[in-house]
């Protein structure tokens, strides 16, 4: 009996002792799966082109491919890559039809151009990617993304340019009808299974779609936006599959005139001199392989007699609510008064090319803060932020009595002020048919605001913030500004900025968005396009611009100084047109891609060409604007009050020839242009040569100009003094600081250059300094007189006197913000060691004004994120590094002997090559 208990006994202890093999096997199993699982992880943020995700419509006949290595990933740097491409999900995962290239080693993931089977319009194609490690294990697939190109070329169209027959230019129409917008419509049958509905659709002006009655689109408006009309219109594609229905359907839409129409500044002779036009091709694929076209053409019918009696960009809308047509896009409405549409074909000289970046878009509403005042019939809105729409109406109304609505950035003095609109009326009218609460939005006109005022309201009824909400528009650029620091008042100015961007990101880069201007200024441009990329993703919405540059260039290489360019000012300016040789460069040096040089590098060397002209022995002789806007000017007799600044014209000029000559080098380089790189060397070595001897003398010194901060900044930031000489022109320029009481005296070409030179010397306590003055002129000046965005002059306004007597007082503009460019590479330290932050540097600079600051930027390998903390003078500093980069580390103001990295004493100051992943560094400030 007891040798049977030992013998079940020990069974039991085998059968425990096998269970828990098992189980230890199973979770080894298991761990080893998991952690194979973690190796083989897919590639994330698939894009196309310049970060599109499953575009519809997409412009590019050879897309460039790009994507990320997973952040949990167990490799730290992808070896190789495959990159398939089918026509479709099924070929994808079995045999590839269109291109896979197999294995490629490369560690590129970005900007990999498509060299398979050609593609062509309409073509609908998948893609996928997957990468072997650094340690040569090979990832799992991406998910299948699509790219459905647009219609390409002009021969792709059947469609018509269509129209109301009163606006034919031979019936001399007047500017009255011409400023009515048009309102268009189709019926046309659908029978059988849709499989596809696309419509292909654009217009001379601006165009607002309609299918059976609704809105094709409630977040697009002011499409298809604003390019070189002479030269290119853009279209839009839009997915209707699902919007259709069997027997009859409406195709409809309305248009305005828009840009395409607008006058320039105060020129109303010149608007509405031209005729909107609507061209539409709505493609059907039917189940059983039909493909129906319904185009815009002669069988369309148009009417002028909707609601909208009048639109401008500058001047604002007119609605009649008598004039509404309920209906009008859908079926069983009574059309038999409206005209037969005429019908122009295209112009073989203007390219209807898909739209390459995101459109204007309603992209947040915002409510009332605060109702200012309310009596006699007048009520002020207050939202509480200046910024850019409409604003959406839902107030009581009394039939036959106009609604006006106007609009105010700011109160001058309490009183509502808008003399620095201009000629811009910026007014909407309201005229109800019907006593009762309305409800209103304008559709081809928009603001800068802050106050709205309405008059013509039922003043029997108390006013109510609910009567107004603030409907925001700009280009639908992804805003992911992430500094954020101890200081309120510096993270105000990082907002401030921010909407000073989006305010102006409206399809093309403003100058500001209120006044009779709002136009592309290459000037702001230039200077604030690396901050704007540090803040929001906007490559694809720069690289659309600078196609329209190059198709403004003039044939002796002349840029315009805003673009699209309205006919206003002709002559070229140094420091604006230059931003068709800084922005290409600016944007390869933070994304890596070659394309934006090569597209541009014609239109680079055309401006120098222009330069060239228009210097006599290496010394420019451009216009200029000069440092515009320079606070305190002296000495002046430009006949402007001073607004073009004291820092010499020639010299300016000489330094921006010098300038671009030294970014089209780079190029040249980065291009492996080899013809030209000789020529392109000697020619900036003369022009730093002439630059010396006829500016300054052996010491420095002007030998005949007023000596100004931006004299110095330029000779040191665009590196025209002598190595040995840098140390004195540094000098000379604190020097001048300190003159102006520490202040800075800089306008639009020499503040953005401030921060740079002064960290290149070793001094960011100025930068520091400068940053955190609270008088005029500087930053917290505009916050502390209540700014919600950066302004055009440092003294715009103030909440004692109101807006500057000077005029031209924009409290929109974002060129003064390109000091947050400085937030980024100089606070946070992060700057590109190599395009596209293949090689990351970090060196923040430390102020006593800062006890912490944090933020990232998202390169094209994934986010850098850094974050500082201050406590006495113990610093602790955190680096996230991404996948498939390195990062230095540099911290010259920090003890050596007292770093620790994670934990462990370092040698030296420097942490260089540092792998991706997490890292800690504490130390102590010297």
């Amino acid at each position: 009996m007891l040798n049977r208990q030992k013998r079940l006994l020990t069974l039991a202890k085998s059968a425990v002792l096998l269970l828990g093999m098992v189980a230890i096997s199973a979770c080894e199993h298991s761990q080893s799966e998991s952690k194979l699982a973690e190796i083989r992880k897919a590639p994330i943020q698939l894009k196309v082109g310049e970060g599109f995700k499953n575009p519809l419509g997409y412009y590019e006949v050879q897309p460039r491919f790009s994507w990320q290595m997973a952040t949990s990933a167990q490799s730290n740097a992808q070896s190789a890559y495959q990159l398939q491409v089918a026509s479709s999900v099924e070929l994808l995962s079995s045999q590839p039809d269109l291109w896979d290239p197999q294995k490629v080693l490369s560690q590129k993931t970005s900007w990999i151009r498509y060299q398979g089977e050609p593609l062509q319009s309409r073509q609908d194609i998948v893609w996928r990617v997957r990468l072997w490690g650094d340690d040569d294990q090979v990832s799992q697939w991406s998910e299948p993304q699509s790219i459905e190109l647009g219609l390409l070329q002009n021969d792709d169209w059947q469609a018509k340019w269509i129209g109301h027959p009163d606006t034919l230019l031979s019936n001399e129409p007047s500017q009255e009808t011409l400023a009515t917008p048009q309102y268009l419509r189709r019926s046309f049958m659908v029978d059988g299974e849709v499989v596809k509905a696309r419509l292909y659709v654009s217009a001379k002006g601006l165009f607002s779609p309609y299918i059976n009655g609704e809105k094709v689109s409630n977040e697009d408006v002011m499409t298809p936006g604003w390019t070189p009309y002479a030269k290119r219109i853009e279209s839009l594609t839009y997915d209707l599959t699902q919007r259709l229905v069997q027997g009859e359907n409406v195709i409809g839409s309305s248009i305005a005139g828009g840009w395409y129409a607008m006058r320039m500044y105060n020129f109303f002779d010149r608007e509405h001199r031209v005729p909107a036009r609507l061209l539409a091709q709505l493609e059907i694929t039917y189940a059983d392989g039909r493909v129906e076209k319904v185009l815009s053409d002669e069988s369309w019918q148009a009417s002028l007699e909707g609601p909208i009696r009048f639109a401008s960009i500058y001047d604002g809308e007119k609605y009649e609510q008598a004039r509404e047509m309920p209906g009008w896009s859908g079926t069983g409405f009574d059309a038999s008064n409206w005209l037969p549409a005429i019908a122009q074909s295209l112009e073989d000289e203007i390219a209807i090319t898909p739209k390459r970046h995101a459109p204007i878009r309603v992209t947040e509403l915002m409510p009332v803060s605060e109702i200012v005042s309310a009596q006699d019939g007048k009520v002020i809105f207050d939202f509480g932020q200046n910024m850019v729409g409409v604003p959406k109406l839902n107030l009581p109304v009394v039939a036959g009595q106009e609604v006006t609505v106007r609009f105010a950035e700011a109160l001058n003095k309490g009183e509502f002020y808008t003399d620095n609109y201009r000629s811009a009326k910026s007014t909407n009218y309201y005229l109800p048919d019907t006593t009762g609460i309305i409800e209103y939005q304008p559709t081809f006109t928009y603001h800068g605001y802050r106050y709205i005022e309405i008059t013509g309201y039922d003043a029997s009824v108390s006013p109510s913030k609910e009567w107004a909400t603030a409907v925001i528009q700009h280009s639908d650029i992804s805003v992911h500004a992430s500094f954020n620091s101890s200081h309120e008042k510096l993270n105000k100015l990082t907002q401030n900025i921010i909407w000073g961007m989006r305010s102006n990101f409206f399809d093309i880069p403003l100058d500001c968005p209120q006044r009779d201007e709002r136009l592309g200024w290459t000037g702001d441009a230039q200077v604030f396009v690396t901050p704007s990329m540090y803040m929001a993703d906007v490559y694809g919405f720069w690289s659309a611009w600078l196609q329209s540059a190059r198709e403004e260039q003039g044939e002796d290489g002349k840029i315009p100084v805003y673009i699209p360019f309205v006919e206003w000012i002709n002559f070229a300016s140094s420091g604006w047109g230059d931003a068709v040789t800084i922005i290409p460069w600016e944007l390869y040096v933070l994304t890596g891609d070659k394309t934006i040089l090569a597209d541009n590098y014609q239109m680079m060397k055309g401006w120098l060409n222009f330069h060239e002209s228009k210097s006599v022995s290496f010394i420019s002789n451009m216009n200029t604007f000069g440092d515009w806007l320079q606070p305190y000017p002296s000495n002046l007799e430009d006949g402007e009050n001073g607004n073009r600044g004291n820092t010499d014209f020639s010299l300016i000029g000489t330094a921006y020839f010098a300038r671009s000559v030294e970014l089209t080098l780079n190029a040249a380089q980065a291009l492996n242009k080899q013809d030209d790189i000789a020529s392109l060397t000697r020619l900036h070595a003369d022009i730093k040569q002439a630059f010396l001897q006829k500016f300054f003398d052996d010491e420095l010194n002007l030998i005949e100009a007023i000596p100004t901060q931006t004299t110095y900044l330029l000779g040191l930031a665009y590196d025209l003094f002598p190595k040995d000489k840098r140390e004195i022109a540094v000098a000379k320029l604190i020097a001048l600081i300190e003159e102006a009481d520490s202040h800075l005296r800089t306008g639009f070409l020499g503040t953005p250059l401030l921060t740079q030179v002064l960290q290149e010397a070793g001094r960011s306590d100025i930068v520091y300094d400068l940053l955190f003055k609270e008088s005029y002129p500087s930053w917290f000046y505009s916050i502390n007189n209540g700014a919600t965005t950066t302004w055009e002059r440092w003294n715009s306004y103030s909440i004692e006197d109101g807006f500057n007597p000077q005029g031209m007082n924009s409290l929109n503009h974002y060129a003064y913000g390109t000091v947050s460019r400085w937030f980024y590479e100089g606070i946070l330290g992060i700057t590109p060691a190599e395009p596209g932050f293949k090689r990351i540097r970090i060196e923040p600079q430390f102020g006593e004004q800062l006890n912490y600051a944090e933020g990232g930027y998202r390169t094209i390998n994934g986010e850098v994120n850094v974050r500082w903390q201050l406590l006495d003078k113990n610093l602790i500093l955190d680096v996230s590094v991404p996948k498939n980069t390195r990062a230095d580390i540099v911290l010259p103001d920090v003890d050596k002997s007292s770093l620790l990295l994670d934990g462990k004493q370092v040698n030296g100051d420097r942490m260089i090559g540092l792998a991706p992943g997490d890292y800690q560094i504490k130390g102590v400030i010297l």
